[in-house]
């Protein structure tokens, strides 16, 4: 990353210099050069009064005088006279802010939870900035320049010193040009900063040693008064912070660290997390785990419930039914202990289960004692439509897989099979199905290589309302045979619509759709698909990580332009040498469209998972068909539902809501928006606009991002609908890494700014001298540089000055010529 350009001011000064002086390296010569214009004018003298004997006095005197006038015009010539205007050039003292931004940082230190009583630490950091006037002070000497880090450095903007008149209302301006002296403000167009939405917890992974020593070797050659960091401490991964150290003493950039947070972990156990499936069915048992965290309470005995109650029943006094209860002993510090329960419900519908721990009186925290989640039962099996235009592995793999799942019925349509061929399915299919009553009844479609150009105008049209309006579930196998001959063809533009990637046109290199190679690539998953659940190969993210890069790959990908705009690319196929650029091609994809969510794989290989073992291709399809089909299987409502990503968030994440909302006679609503009520997990509540999708009658669109840890709860009135309304649950949670240790490193800061030369600072408020220590303005030095810049030749002066010469040497000669005409000299 290049240092943030310098902001300076310049002015200028004209001079005059003697470009052939300039030359001259030895005094003597200058002593040659006075000698020979002595010389030059004592014999100009003595010849002028031995010609002039007879002249009058005043004549041989003006000879004289014009003789030496054009010998003083030579000499001007030979010095070459020049004017130059320099430039003084001053780049401002900066200091670099830089915060901590990983999901720690969203603590809150009264309970070590992130349920508030109290500001979080980066909302402390942000009060100190703004409210606090911080960065206001100083830019009184300095130019202020800000930047976030969690597993990377990002900047945020620049903040211009402050002109000695101006007051103290300036406004933060983005990455300010360079030799600009006017001072920062709307009314030179800057934009100003929103520090609370620039500055939220949102980081997996705290890369303290490493973001300092980018920042510092980016920024070492400006004049840098030193480096502030906010941050608790956390150093989980990178370099060690050692390595930034030396970059800065290497530097001789000080850094002055600010630690936040609590120093010490009160006692606490936590419900961490919540494992259940988003649907059961009546009279099929299944499972529900719990993990359970605790600090300072290891090897006590607690006891854990799990209650249940018909979802709508919040607010009764009457807390549900008992499910189970069970006995665990806690385990040392951070150490996750799970407890699971089977249930097999009775009947259908939509049930909220509740695990709740009882607490010993030492827990500092009761608000994360307890976690809910909704699980619909329904009395039906997942209805899934396979489409192939060949028996590939992929498909023959996945309809004996499904084939065998009572939870599934299966129909197949594969298109090169002669009439009356036998399939292991629920119905084979000769033709795709023509009628809404037809199509409508599936949950799900997995298309594998399809030849699309085999449905007409209508049974498109009909694919794409199942999608849009009727949220579809629908997964597109890309593949070498039957791709590449619709993706060009006109017609197709509905068909391509439904992709989540844009195809290339045909004038673009067509072998980019590689299929084939000798060798197999992994797969290499964005921080997207690392989070995203439906991607799991296990029960917990790091564990399936570990099965994926375990899996040697995949041999082909049909190659795309890229994602659509709004789309989330989950993998990509990680040979070098495939894609343009530094961005290699796009192998998993997912889209919203309408109601519905489409899922992209650039091949179908995923059977070469049953190397690893049968039941990772199992859970893989299992899991992506329920992900696509959830819109289908958790409808709340006759006349509409309520859309997420997906059901667990991390927190600091952003959550995008859709609502498909239609009135009272299904038709598509039609408003300029409807309201959302967020309930956050400690209660308190925010009213959310959806706007509505100019794209789509009827769906409407907002977001919101995720601050606390807990179940948030989605509530939306029904409009005219009296008290009916459409609820969703998503589950926010801190990772594993960002809890194992989130007290204030006080050593690991300290250090860093006794070995710099900076100095360490106990609390966001403490820069400002509010705990006995000298403010931090105090302590930066004032690093400004003056610069002069030699400028270039006036060109005009030196055409315009030659001339006059000229003139006047020309004209000194001539006048001399005439009058020694007229005086009869030779």
């Amino acid at each position: 990353m290049a240092p943030w350009p310098l902001l300076a001011e310049m002015t200028t000064r004209t001079t005059f210099e003697l470009g052939r002086l300039q030359a001259y390296t030895e005094r003597w010569h200058y002593l040659v050069l006075a000698l020979v214009c002595a010389a030059i004018v004592a014999w100009v003298a003595w010849m002028y009064r031995r010609d002039g004997v007879e002249l009058r006095r005043g004549v041989g005197l003006l000879l004289l005088v014009l003789r030496v006038t054009a010998l003083a015009g030579l000499l001007a010539f030979y010095l070459h006279l020049e004017k130059r205007t320099e430039r003084k050039v001053v780049h401002n003292s900066r200091v670099l802010l830089l915060v901590d931004t990983s999901l720690s940082m969203g603590l809150h230190d009264t309970t070590a939870s992130a349920v508030p009583a109290t500001p979080n630490r980066l909302e402390q950091v942000v009060s100190v900035l703004d409210e606090g006037g911080l960065i206001k002070q100083l830019r009184q000497k300095h130019d202020v320049l800000l930047s976030r880090f969690d597993g990377e450095v990002n900047r945020i903007g620049s903040f211009k010193k402050l002109p000695v008149q101006a007051g103290l209302d300036e406004e933060a301006t983005f990455d300010q040009k360079p030799a600009s002296s006017e001072p920062a403000g709307p009314k030179h167009g800057a934009q100003k900063i929103d520090l609370k939405n620039e500055l939220l917890p949102q980081g997996t992974e705290t890369r303290l040693g490493q973001s300092l020593r980018q920042l510092i070797n980016d920024e070492r050659s400006t004049p840098v008064a030193g480096v502030v960091v906010f941050s608790d401490g956390g150093q989980n991964a990178g370099i060690d912070p050692s390595a930034a150290i030396a970059a800065s003493r290497d530097a001789k950039i000080p850094i002055f660290t600010v630690g936040v947070g609590s120093e010490r972990r009160p006692a606490n156990v936590r419900v961490s997390d919540l494992v259940a499936p988003a649907r059961a069915y009546p009279g099929d048992g299944f499972h529900i785990t719990g993990y359970l965290q605790s600090e300072g309470l290891a090897d006590r005995g607690v006891t854990v419930d799990l209650l249940s109650r018909v979802a709508g029943e919040a607010g009764k006094t009457d807390e549900g039914k008992v499910e189970g209860s069970e006995r665990i002993t806690l385990g040392g510090r951070g150490e996750v202990v799970p407890v699971k329960f089977e249930i097999t419900p009775a009947e259908k519908g939509r049930r909220i289960y509740r695990l709740r721990v009882k607490a010993p009186p030492e827990d500092s925290n009761s608000n994360d004692d307890q976690q809910e989640v909704d699980i619909e039962i329904v009395d039906r099996k997942t209805k899934v439509l396979l489409i192939a235009s060949g028996p590939t592995r992929e498909y023959i793999f996945l309809r004996n897989q499904l084939r065998r799942d009572k939870e599934t019925a299966v129909d197949v349509w594969l298109q090169s099979a002669a009439p009356g061929v036998s399939q292991d399915a629920n119905r084979i299919l000769e033709a795709f199905p023509s009628t809404p009553q037809e199509l409508f009844e599936y949950d799900a479609i997995v298309a594998f290589d399809p030849d699309w150009k085999a449905l007409d105008g209508t049974e498109v049209d009909l694919l794409e309302r199942w999608v849009a309006e009727k949220a579809g579930g629908l997964i597109l196998l890309a593949g070498p045979v039957e791709t590449d001959r619709w993706a060009q063809d006109p017609k197709m533009t509905k068909i391509r619509g439904l992709y989540p990637v844009e195809f290339n046109r045909r004038l673009s290199l067509m072998e980019e759709g590689r299929f084939g190679s000798t060798v197999p690539w992994p797969i290499e998953f964005t921080r997207e698909g690392i989070e995203a659940e439906f991607l799991w190969l296990s029960d917990n993210g790091p564990s399936s990580q570990q099965i994926w890069s375990s899996f040697p790959g995949v041999f082909g990908y049909y190659g795309v332009r890229g994602a659509k705009p709004g789309a989330t690319v989950y993998g990509r196929y990680s040979d070098p040498e495939a894609g343009s650029g530094d961005q290699r091609p796009v192998y998993f994809a997912g889209q919203f469209y309408g109601a519905g969510r489409v899922f992209y794989l650039g091949s179908g290989e995923m059977w070469r998972l049953r190397a690893l073992s049968d039941s990772y291709f199992e859970q893989f399809y299992t899991k992506l068909i329920r992900h696509v089909s959830q819109g289908r299987l958790l409808v709340g409502s006759s006349r509409g539902m309520l859309l997420v990503d997906r059901d667990r968030y991390l927190l600091g994440n952003t959550v995008v809501v859709r609502a498909q909302l239609s009135t009272v006679q299904f038709e598509p609503l039609d408003a300029p928006s409807v309201t959302l009520q967020v309930i956050r997990p400690d209660s308190t509540s925010e009213s959310l606009q959806l706007a509505a999708d100019p794209a789509r009658k009827g769906m409407y669109v907002g977001q919101f991002t995720a601050l606390q840890e807990g179940t948030y709860r989605l509530e939306m009135p029904l409009p005219d609908g009296d008290a009916e309304q459409l609820t969703r649950r998503i589950q926010v949670k801190v990772p594993d890494l960002e809890r194992e240790n989130p007290e204030r490193n006080d050593a690991l800061l300290s250090e860093i700014a006794k070995r710099t030369g900076g100095l360490y600072y106990v609390g966001a408020d403490a820069v400002l001298g509010a705990r006995g220590v000298p403010p931090l303005e105090k302590q930066l030095s004032d690093r400004t540089e003056v610069t002069y810049l030699a400028g270039v030749t006036d060109r005009d002066f030196e055409h315009d000055w030659m001339r006059g010469l000229l003139i006047a040497t020309c004209g000194a000669l001539c006048l001399e010529w005439l009058i020694r005409r007229l005086s009869k000299l030779a």
